[in-house]
């Protein structure tokens, strides 16, 4: 897909469709339990990522963030799936479109980690969102000398910082996000584990939070129940993804496997349906450990 807009005040200013504003009190109250669920994932404030939202979407108004999903002003840096083209710094410059809002803040997350020159601000606290602002600028995030201020006026003009220092961030959570409409919902198969444990397996264009609503669990939860890597920052295809908390039974029975594939200690956990930190201990092994197709890994000791 391709849609060229011409005009700057297109990108930042507002919506071209006559449709009522919203205001970032109402952005706020709409996208602050994403931010949260960012936070407990990957250490971004929710401060910051909600002032981002704000400033680079014009709290959702821009043709950008209406047309294209995409909220954070991300531009296709080798992005492979749908672009709109629209003037920036540069014309006719190329920025990602998203099925989802949703799916903006998830890559705004993969985004700022994937990148090595912002890697340092994840050495910032949670609560420390004046260096996470200058921090951004620093990295190259945006061009305009004053995004740091302009970031951290948006969070204390809203009391944003609230978000980052929730000693249960999901408290925050409101019920649309745990219970969506059926027209949210993804399609899947739920499968059942020889453990009793069901799990579905990932579609093209799933993501973490789309999987969560559909299942009415937090992201904190999808995580909890599931053997993620923390770098593991999107699904793919084929991923197995268990929906309920895996269960520690088969400890109670001693079993042995033959690794029929090379895979990393994640992703055997994750087929087998075991906790990783269970494996390593059952089999001696290190978290950064490779299983070699061939290799017996015990599945468990039996006690009795």
């Amino acid at each position: 897909m391709k849609a060229v807009i011409t005009s700057l005040s297109f990108l930042f200013i507002g919506s071209s469709f006559g449709g009522a504003r919203i205001s970032k009190a109402e952005y706020v109250g709409q996208w602050k339990e994403t931010a949260i669920q960012q936070m407990i994932l990957h250490k971004i404030p929710a401060s910051i990522t909600l002032a981002q939202g704000i400033l680079e979407s014009a709290s959702g108004n821009s043709t950008l963030a209406i047309q294209g999903k995409n909220h954070f002003g991300i531009k296709c840096h080798g992005w492979t799936g749908d672009k709109i083209y629209l003037d920036d710094d540069k014309k006719d410059e190329c920025f990602r479109v998203y099925a989802s809002a949703a799916d903006s803040y998830s890559d705004h997350s993969a985004f700022l980690k994937k990148y090595e020159r912002y890697a340092f601000l994840f050495s910032y606290d949670n609560t420390d969102y004046k260096s996470w602002a200058k921090g951004l600028k620093k990295a190259g995030y945006a061009t305009n000398p004053k995004y740091p201020d302009l970031l951290i006026g948006i969070i204390e003009d809203l009391n944003l910082s609230q978000y980052d220092k929730a000693e249960n961030p999901e408290s925050y959570f409101s019920p649309k996000l745990l219970a969506a409409s059926k027209a949210d919902y993804n399609t899947h198969k739920v499968h059942m584990h020889e453990t009793n444990v069901p799990f579905i397996i990932a579609q093209k264009g799933d993501t973490y939070y789309k999987v969560s609503k559909e299942f009415r669990l937090t992201l904190s939860q999808l995580y909890k129940y599931n053997n993620f890597c923390a770098s593991k920052d999107v699904l793919e295809v084929g991923d197995v993804v268990y929906i309920r908390p895996i269960k520690m039974t088969r400890l109670l029975h001693k079993k042995e496997v033959v690794a029929s594939s090379q895979m990393s200690l994640e992703e055997f956990s994750q087929v087998h349906a075991v906790r990783k930190k269970v494996l390593m201990r059952l089999n001696k092994m290190n978290a950064t450990d490779t299983i070699f197709k061939g290799d017996v890994i015990v599945l468990g000791r039996g006690l009795f």
